[in-house]
């Protein structure tokens, strides 16, 4: 049998991940394994690590494995499993960390990975591993705002689109989920604005977005009001928390859906080395007040995404299973942003976090776990 290691998380707020043996799990049904060849890292990750679970995750156990992204090569399928075979190159979400199945084979920091057959894909081969990887998370996060019913409910991407003659706002479309739904939205037939820094202008409009707006301009939202009029808005998807604010203040002077997917909830971007739980609760409480207040007298719904629970819904399997494998293969999906690589082996995935943490524009981290 395969000899497994993962970068194990030893306890609550403890720095380093910990390189040791882990258990190798067989697929059940429903389920394929994978030899990880490239896994990203994610905010998640990070926070997991700095503050514990005693605010979210409250159902993980120590040691844990984190990790949502892989990419790598089928070593073994489970029963009633015919998508794939064993050789097969694929691409993941690994949601080991989802209340539900709490399971550490499939967290993404180990060299064998347990994925869920309809929430992978098979990849091209002319797509290296490492770009692949940047895709799960970001994808998947993407997917449950802009199709789940209780977000923004659109109608689900294909490779052949027809136009719906609406507009979709995305807030942070550099970003590893904006790149995504840029992507998602355009191929689900509608238009997309967006916002990003100006020297990233050109790499949103690659990916689909017809009009971009620089997020710190002081006029941006008189700007995306104006550009919006005579269209109808079929809801935005915010991917920061001032983005949020601006987001519903643009809606209330809109036509069409009322209504923002929040991909990143009101929590600082960086924690202070003094009580960050308590930075991070403050800040929690008073962005959702803000929120609360906005909705009721502007008149715009919101809710906030978590990216596992397309899992079970239906969204997962058409994105992995119906949408992305013949889009990757046609390039009409774009594995984006690019990969930025820190390092060989589960070694450098603390490396990888740390940087991930410094901060990082239209790029994401990743690590090679290849021999």
């Amino acid at each position: 049998m395969f000899q497994n290691h993962a970068a194990w998380l030893m306890g609550s707020k403890v720095h380093p991940l910990q390189v040791k043996p882990a258990p190798y799990t067989s697929p059940r049904e429903g389920q394929i394994v994978i030899r990880n060849y490239a896994t990203a890292v994610n905010i998640i990750d990070g926070r997991l690590q700095d503050l514990g679970t005693s605010m979210m995750y409250k159902w993980v156990k120590y040691p844990c494995i984190l990790g949502s992204d892989v990419a790598g090569e089928v070593v073994e399928v489970g029963p009633q499993v015919t998508r794939f075979k064993v050789g097969d190159r694929v691409v993941g979400q690994a949601v080991g960390k989802d209340e539900k199945r709490n399971s550490d084979a499939e967290g993404a920091f180990q060299l064998y990975v347990v994925l869920l057959d309809h929430m992978s894909s098979p990849i091209p081969d002319n797509l290296p591993y490492e770009n692949a990887c940047v895709l799960p998370l970001g994808t998947s996060t993407a997917a449950c705002g802009l199709f789940e019913p209780d977000q923004l409910g659109l109608q689900l991407p294909s490779v052949i689109s027809k136009p719906k003659g609406e507009t979709v706002l995305i807030w942070g479309g550099s970003t590893s989920v904006g790149s995504s739904a840029i992507q998602l939205a355009v191929s689900a037939g509608y238009e997309v604005f967006t916002t990003s820094s100006p020297h990233n202008f050109n790499y949103v409009r690659k990916l689909g977005a017809t009009k971009v707006f620089n997020y710190k301009s002081k006029t941006v939202v008189d700007d995306m009001v104006n550009a919006l009029k005579g269209k109808k808005v079929a809801g935005t998807i915010s991917m920061a928390h001032e983005g949020t604010k601006r987001c519903m203040d643009i809606l209330s002077r809109c036509d069409g859906k009322r209504f923002v997917s929040l991909a990143a909830y009101p929590v600082p971007d960086k924690l202070s080395a003094h009580f960050p739980i308590l930075q991070t609760m403050f800040m929690y409480v008073t962005g959702s007040l803000v929120y609360w207040f906005k909705s009721k007298t502007m008149g715009v719904d919101y809710n906030m995404i978590f990216a596992t629970s397309l899992v079970g819904n239906g969204v997962g399997k058409a994105i992995f299973e119906d949408y992305l494998p013949q889009a990757l293969e046609d390039g009409k999906f774009l594995a984006s942003p690019e990969p930025i690589a820190v390092g060989n082996g589960l070694e450098s995935i603390q490396e990888a976090l740390d940087y991930y943490k410094a901060g990082v524009s239209a790029k994401k981290v990743i690590v090679s776990l290849k021999d």
